[in-house]
């Protein structure tokens, strides 16, 4: 078209110049710029037509007069102006036009100098201070000048010209992603690369320069745009610098194909990538590129003797790498057996070494970690850990990188660490293990000289990020797995250490712990004993809680001592000194006594008496190593004599014995000392406490103990004097107060444990101690009122009287927790009338001002006077609880009968109560359990009479405990003393007594509470399990009103039975991860040292479940309990199924359909015939609804015992067999369920025959039911049915015989191999028909036990006689869950039961799991899914014979330069080729179609698609169908009602309108040949093309058809000639058709 119209001008006029010059005069429109660009061109084709100088002088006067201004005007836009995008576009158009125009001008003009002059212009326009200020686009048209003169430019005489527009454009191409830079990278470059080498030398230069990672994609756009002058085919003339032979330029592949974020830089990679290869192959000459760092592996090379394996591997490298772009696991997943085989050719088996760089597979490994289907992700790490398996690759450096780089990245993910399907709770995470054997099996490969280097830095990685629980846990495990080796230093036992402090940060407590544990494990086996030091050790020692892992018993305690005892001697000296500033020495003896001699001994820098109490660290650390020495020692002298042990134990702590010893003699002890013997003395007393075994057998306990009670008398006259004599009078003290309290108390608790005698140290100091401090309290209360006015209190007396209070406070506590120190009677002494008459919650002003500042020199050490006061008040309820306690039964329910209280809080409980209500305003959380004892004990006594002020306690100390829930240190204790008082069985039974607000509030609270259990798991189970206890009574108690208050609290025992919520999958990881741990018992001393606290869901539901055990059924009171229950539960059941909700399998609404029936079962034993006669017919309607599977299982089997216990109830269950066939579509297959165990249903039957016939006649008319489902149940009920008749003998069924037998025959001979022979076989293995037995499933283990079941059929035997004593649990709540698919958190198993102690059951109860062969099956021996023969081969093959191939969809070569339409900025960047349809699609109004239309124009490269509204574009289901091709392809807006306005333009443009419709002129698609530029008019999916519009068309087009259907989807149809366009436009070419892609 554009030679026909430069021939038809110069046909014109025979003076060339004559045309240039009329061309140039008016408007500078598109179209006109792009006639003059033809004419030049087709000047220039012509030698100029004869015109000589005189066109050369022309060309000059249109380049300088005509183009150059024109491209001056075009980038003359003010900054900041708007850029319409009609306008930008037309302004594009012409800016290529005139550049192309002007190479033209400059060919034309016969000499560089215009050439020269025009790049010289445009080159300062380029740069920083060329462009006029407040102008923008300059960049741009000086791009398009040089891009058009470059090429003109002569190599030599401009070379250095050449080298600076090449050096500038790479600058601005490198610059960012504007138009210029984009203009830059694939026009300007490009067409300097072909001028000449130059110019390509100086861009390979800047090229291969060093740059930041951020540049890869500028860079890679760079290279793709000059692949044909950088990856040169054979057929080049030229040769310039070859990429292959850059490791630079491979780097930067490398880096692309790896970039997680940017899909377009990926695509240019393996662009480039396949470009290498197909030269590689095309030259057949061998290349070699080594990469810049030492001698490793190839990046890249090439070998014509290795052609074929070469091609290969690559061929299978960039299918992987194009196939991870979908992110869908499905099509990965077959491909991921490639990748194998890129090892296997990548890998010298040979020579042991690698042939090429394993950078490349690294490439693979990252994309898959990086990307955001998290399934992908985990495919990868798993494939990753994995290579070991099978192959032994060589050592590589970059191997190690990656690990610790990307493989650590990618493990912090704790999604990826979940169960595989179908493995069991706790079984372990398998890419845990597989990490564990991965890391196992790369240390043991690596060079000895390597093997430090690594662990250190994968270690550091640990400590680089905060990780979460579950990935910091199986990290610390496998480290802690890897062969002992001499590994870590001192810097590496620090990095361990803050790899610990990294593991503080998690809230599970057992997976902390756990960590812990595994990484003391690997400090044991990788630290190298000569590098480090004891006092090394012990530093890292103290990293560790004592309380969550390094328990004294433990396992891990037992090795630590092995370890120490074996590397005793080879331990090295420390370089940074030790603690204490003691002499290092090897021997941990000699080092233990050092250390303890220093620790007694006293600072030099110690001066007077006021200074803070020191630090606990130093303390622990001693008493750590004390015993870790003793227990060492003990290791040694296992077969000799064990005195060596106590000789040591004595050494060791003689120190400290002597010291303890004058502590009541030496008043001049320094305080200091005093204070760190006594710290030693409390650690060696808690460290020594064996964790998880009897102590009777500890000597080291018994010896310590023994040594402490030696020096009792000294200790407690020590810490008699320093509290009653006024000594303690700063805010310091007050710690010192508390650690001589703790002291006390435990030298208490120790001769108890001994046993008390008389003229016991400890009595001789209690009992003055409490004196003293009454004396000093009431002294201070009359002092204060005897001044008038009254004095200001000093610091001292304050002190002083918070030590007294705390003292009291202390006495108070251990005599009520020790009943043996309560000697006083019950009457009332000097003491209680004094604790009495507390003035509650008085508050300690503060000290005189002018100790203001000393008391602030002191806040270090304290936590502020409000804290102080807090702590006073504290312990105030502290006594007044104790006193209450004592005197409880002298409460009064009311006040008015006393005159004279001789006890005023305790005989006036309602004033006591409102100064509690008072104590929790002003009290912190953490001091508020001595108010919620006293609250238990006053509360019940003033309900009935004061229900007001009961109401307001519940309600604040409720408020009190929900302001709690994320405080974990303090809320546990809180809650478990809010349930004591709240839900005591006295407050309950008198609030339903009464039912007054206070029953109501205590119900709204036990709602409130199980609604928070679904946030903060282990809230019900705190509630449950006291409630429970509370109404626990012993078996041989028959009182009636027993369960008196659990009866009008059912409620609550109904939401324990169905409790449960449905985990998020971080919820559901941390449970698997714990049990897993919890599984590894006492080989984790995690689970040894932290106490189990059954706060996971499921126990909220054994600890009813247990609770109803307990219940006996001939217990009149016990059975109403249990049917109401029952009743609760069907209409609980009834609501659930009609609730609204979407209910699908292991939903919430399922799984509490589950539990309601689980709990049915349970109770079933204490049913009689009146009470079933009152829920049969609920129980049959349960039957009729439409539930899962494991529901149905359920069901069924309560109504086969049911029938079998009570075959009264047969008539009703016949009656469901005439409900309407609409009624039973779905359900009938339940009631034939039961039928097929008939005969365990008429086994209390005496006369059998009648009930037989009735089941054959309601099971024979659904054996010819149309539905498949239903023939198979009604045919399995009916074959075992007829078992039973022929076993009974009983034949006498007249006609019916015939049609059983017929029927059966059919069913058992049936012939093929197709789906109804393999269902029939499958429905009769499964295990409800095959293996399931209702009685002895049911009830008792023992055989003899099931025949006296049987015999009686519970009628004559008590529930608890039978039932109770051997519970099924294991078949209700575990077996039958497992079999039915539900989710793994439905499974109860029996350890479960037996685990949870807090409902003791009687000692012959048994759980049991079931006798039958129930127990051995797997979901997989019953599943009924239609499963083919083959199934499992394909995931078996090691390599798909065919997998999903997604390819690139572009041509292999550059892209056009010189396109007409202008494209979006990334379409630019990509470098697309395009044809010219225009598809307009302004008809079609769905946007599924128009989603799917913008698809396959891009893929097929059409100009643009013209849709009604760009609105579309924002719609999902466009979205959906387009994936993301609207990006990639213009689309331009026109209206229904502007198409016939829109069709003439493009047809003056010259495009032909072609119409997709059935008309009477239409022409065949077959026979039809598409011009280059063709519009094709898509009609509306139900009207077609109008009328109208048809009259504008040029041709309309047919796709033939063979069908009925008159006509295609729109979409479908536009697609095919969409295609026809493609492929006849390709033939013309020259081309072949691309290859194919999906649709």
């Amino acid at each position: 078209m554009e030679w026909v119209l430069a021939e038809t001008l110069l046909a014109q006029s025979r003076d060339p110049r004559v045309l240039l010059g009329t061309l140039c005069r008016g408007e500078a429109s598109a179209e006109r710029v792009e006639t003059l660009r033809f004419l030049l061109q087709r000047l220039e084709d012509e030698g100029a037509r004869g015109g000589g100088d005189a066109l050369s002088e022309a060309a000059r006067e249109v380049a300088a007069e005509y183009l150059v201004p024109l491209l001056r005007g075009l980038r003359a836009r003010p900054a900041g102006a708007p850029d319409p995008e009609p306008g930008r576009q037309a302004r594009g158009r012409v800016l290529r036009a005139a550049g192309a125009a002007l190479r033209s001008c400059a060919r034309l003009a016969r000499g560089p100098p215009l050439a020269a002059a025009l790049a010289e212009e445009a080159l300062r326009d380029l740069l920083p201070a060329g462009p006029t200020p407040g102008l923008e686009g300059g960049a741009e048209a000086a791009v398009e000048v040089l891009a058009a003169v470059g090429p003109c430019l002569r190599p030599r005489e401009d070379g250095p010209l050449l080298e600076r527009v090449a050096q500038a454009a790479l600058v601005l191409a490198l610059a960012g992603d504007g138009e210029a830079a984009a203009l830059a990278a694939g026009r300007l470059l490009p067409a300097l690369g072909r001028g000449g080498a130059v110019a390509l030398r100086a861009v390979w230069g800047g090229m291969v320069a060093p740059s930041a990672p951020d540049r890869v994609g500028l860079r890679l756009q760079v290279l793709s745009a000059l692949a044909e002058r950088l990856l040169p085919e054979p057929s080049a003339h030229e040769t310039g610098p070859d990429a292959r032979c850059s490791s630079r330029f491979w780097r930067t592949v490398q880096a692309g194909l790896a970039h997680a974020e940017d899909a377009l830089t990926r695509k240019r990679a393996r662009y480039l990538l396949q470009r290498a290869v197909e030269v590689s192959a095309e030259r057949g000459v061998g290349c070699t590129c080594r990469p810049q760092e030492a001698n490793g592996p190839s990046l890249f090379w090439w070998s014509e003797k290795k052609k074929d394996e070469l091609l290969k591997f690559w061929e299978n490298y960039i299918l992987i790498m194009e196939t991870l772009e979908g992110n869908q696991i499905h099509v990965i997943k077959p491909v991921l057996p490639k990748l194998n085989n890129l090892f296997e050719y990548a890998v010298s088996e040979e020579n042991a070494c690698w042939l090429f760089h394993p950078s490349w597979h690294m490439c693979i490994y990252k994309r898959m970690f990086e990307s955001e289907n998290k399934i992908l992700t985990k495919e990868g790490v798993i494939h990753f850990l994995e290579l070991y398996e099978t192959k032994v690759l060589p050592f590589s450096p970059e191997f190690s990188e990656f690990i610790i780089g990307p493989l650590m990245d990618a493990l912090s993910e704790s999604s990826l660490y979940s169960r595989s399907p179908g493995q069991l709770i706790g079984s372990g995470s398998p890419l845990g293990l597989k990490l564990q054997k991965f890391l196992v099996t790369y240390i043991s490969l690596l060079p000895e000289e390597i093997k430090s280097s690594f662990l250190l830095q994968f270690i550091q990685k640990m400590t680089s990020r905060h990780w979460c629980a579950v990935p910091i846990l199986f990290l610390s495990k496998a480290l802690a797995s890897v062969p002992r080796c001499k590994a870590l230093g001192l810097e590496g036992l620090l990095a361990l250490r803050d790899v610990l402090q990294c593991t503080m940060i998690t809230h599970q407590i057992l997976l902390r712990g756990a960590a812990q544990c595994y990484l003391l494990q690997t400090a044991m086996n990788l630290v190298d004993v000569e590098k480090v030091s004891l006092s090394d050790i012990s530093a890292f020692l103290m990293s560790l809680r004592q309380e969550e892992s390094l328990g004294r018993g433990t396992s891990l305690w037992t090795e630590l001592c092995d370890w120490l005892r074996v590397n005793e001697s080879c331990f090295g000296q420390s370089s940074t000194g030790s603690f204490f500033g003691l002499h290092e020495t090897s021997s941990l003896n000699a080092y233990v006594k050092n250390l303890v001699q220093e620790y007694i001994k006293t600072p030099a820098w110690e001066t007077g008496e006021k200074y803070s109490m020191p630090d606990w660290f130093d303390a622990k650390l001693v008493a750590l190593m004390v015993l870790l020495a003793v227990d060492v020692e003990g290791m040694k002298n296992q077969y000799s004599e064990k005195r060596r042990t106590q000789n040591v134990l004595r050494i060791f702590l003689d120190p400290l014995l002597d010291a303890l010893m004058k502590f009541g003699t030496n008043a001049y002890m320094p305080l200091l000392k005093t204070d760190r013997c006594l710290q030693l003395l409390l650690k060696l007393l808690h460290t020594c406490l064996l964790k998880g075994s009897s102590t009777q057998d500890d000597e080291v306990l018994t010896l310590l103990q023994n040594c402490v009670m030696s020096t009792t008398e000294s200790i407690s006259e020590f810490i008699l004097r320093r509290l009653t004599m006024n000594e303690l009078s700063s805010v310091s003290d007050l710690d010192r107060c508390h650690l001589y309290l703790s002291v006390l108390v435990e030298l208490t608790c120790l001769h108890l444990k001994v046993g008390w005698k008389s003229g016991n140290p400890i009595w001789r100091v209690l009992s003055p101690l409490k004196n003293a401090s009454i004396r000093h309290l009431q002294d201070t209360d009359d002092g204060q009122v005897a001044t008038f006015p009254p004095q200001e209190p000093t610091l001292e007396k304050q002190i002083q009287r918070v030590v007294s209070m705390a003292a009291l406070a202390t006495v108070c506590e251990a005599t009520d927790q020790k009943p043996e120190l309560q000697l006083d009677s019950l009457d009332a002494g000097p003491v209680e009338r004094f604790l009495a008459s507390l003035q509650l919650n008085q508050t300690l002003q503060k000290p005189h001002p002018e100790e203001q500042s000393s008391f602030l020199e002191e806040s270090s050490s304290s936590q502020g006077w409000g804290k102080i006061v807090a702590q006073y008040v504290h312990d105030q309820w502290v006594c007044l609880s104790f006193l209450l306690k004592k005197y409880h039964t002298f409460i009064p329910a009311s006040e008015g009968e006393l005159l004279e209280p001789v006890l005023p809080a305790v005989q006036m409980p309602g004033r006591t109560l409102q100064s509690a209500l008072d104590a929790l305003t002003i009290l912190p959380s953490d001091q508020i359990l001595p108010v919620f004892c006293c609250m238990k004990i006053l509360v019940p006594k003033l309900l009935a009479s004061s229900e007001s002020l009961c109401i307001e306690a519940f309600d604040m100390a409720w408020k009190i405990i929900s302001s709690l829930s994320n405080t974990q240190l303090i809320f546990w204790s809180n809650l478990k003393a809010f349930v004591q008082f709240v839900f005591d069985t006295k407050v309950l039974t008198i609030a339903a007594k009464i039912k007054g607000q206070a029953y109501f509030k205590i119900k709204e609270i036990m709602y409130k509470m199980i609604e928070m259990s679904a946030i903060k798991t282990g809230v019900f189970n705190t509630l449950i399990s006291y409630c429970c206890q509370s109404w626990m009574v012993p078996a041989s108690s028959v009182s009636q009103g027993s369960l008196s208050s659990a009866n009008n609290y059912s409620e609550l025992v109904l939401e324990a039975c169905i409790f449960g919520t449905v985990f998020r999958r971080d919820q559901r990881l941390i449970q698997d991860v714990q049990t897993f741990i919890e599984n590894l018992g006492p080989d984790c001393a995690a689970n040894v040292v932290i106490e189990n606290t059954k706060r996971e869901d499921y126990y909220v539901r054994v600890c009813a479940v247990k609770f109803l055990c307990l219940l006996d059924g001939s217990n009149m009171s016990h059975k109403l309990f249990m049917e109401d229950l029952a009743i609760k539960l069907l209409d609980k059941e009834e609501v659930v199924s009609k609730s609204r909700t979407r209910y699908y399998v292991n939903s919430q609404q399922h799984r509490v359909k589950n539990r309601i029936w689980q709990i049915l079962l349970v109770l079933f034993p204490s049913f009689d015939q009146n009470f079933l006669t009152r829920i049969i017919d609920k129980i049959f309607q349960a039957g009729f609804i439409n539930s899962q599977a494991s529901i149905k299982y359920y069901i069924e089997w309560i109504i086969i015992l049911i029938l079998h216990k009570f075959p009264q109830f047969l008539p009703k269950f016949w009656d469901c067999f005439s409900y309407g066939e609409e009624n039973l579509k779905t359900s009938i297959c339940t009631f034939l369920s039961v039928l097929s165990h008939l005969d365990i249903i008429t086994q209390n039957i005496p006369e059998k025959k009648l009930t037989l016939k009735q089941a054959l006649a309601a099971v024979l008319q659904w054996c010819f039911h149309p539905n498949f489902s239903v023939r198979l149940y009604a045919l399995v009920a009916l074959k075992k049915i007829w078992t039973v008749c022929k076993t009974g003998h009983i034949e006498e069924f007249g006609a019916l015989t015939s049609v059983v037998e017929s029927s059966l025959n059919q069913v058992e001979n049936m012939h093929g191999v197709g789906n109804a022979k393999k269902n029939w076989q499958r429905i009769q293995d499964h295990f409800f028909f095959a293996t399931f037995h209702p009685l002895k499933d049911y009830c008792l283990e023992r055989p003899e036990c099931f025949d006296i079941f049987v015999k009686e059929s519970f009628s004559n035997l008590s529930v608890k006689s039978t039932f109770l004593f051997s519970f099924p649990a294991g078949t209700i709540f575990y077996i039958l869950p497992r079999l039915s698919g539900l989710v793994e958190d439905e499974w109860i198993a029996i350890d479960k039961f037996t685990r949870f102690t807090d409902i003791p059951l009687d000692a012959d109860f048994q759980w049991y799991l079931s006798p039958t062969q129930l127990r051995e099956l797997t979901p997989g021996d019953w599943a009924q899914q239609d499963i083919g023969s083959n199934s499992g081969e394909a995931d078996a093959r090691p390599e798909w014979a065919d997998v999903q191939k997604k390819l690139t969809p572009w041509k292999t070569s550059v892209p056009d330069l010189d396109l007409e339409l202008i494209f979006p900025g990334r379409a630019a960047k990509l470098g697309k080729s395009v044809s010219r349809l225009i598809v307009v699609a302004s008809l079609i109004d769905k946007p599924t179609n128009l989603g799917g239309l913008c698809r396959t124009c891009e893929v097929f490269g059409a100009s643009a698609l013209v849709v009604a509204s760009l609105q579309y574009v924002n719609d999902r289901q466009f979205q959906h169908l387009s994936v993301s091709a609207e990006q990639w392809l213009p689309l331009v807006e026109v209206k229904p009602a502007q198409l016939t306005d829109y069709l003439q333009q493009k047809k003056s443009e010259g495009y032909t309108a072609i119409g997709a419709e059935q008309t009477a002129r239409s022409v065949g698609l077959p026979q039809y040949c598409f011009p280059e530029k063709s519009l094709l008019l898509l009609g509306n999916e139900r009207e077609g093309i109008p009328a109208n519009l048809i009259q504008q068309l040029d041709v309309c087009v047919e796709i033939p058809q063979q069908g009925i259907i008159r006509s295609l989807n729109v979409h479908v149809s536009g697609a095919l000639l969409i295609w026809e366009y493609t492929r006849q436009q390709l033939l013309r070419q020259g081309d072949p058709p691309p290859s194919p892609c999906l649709f």
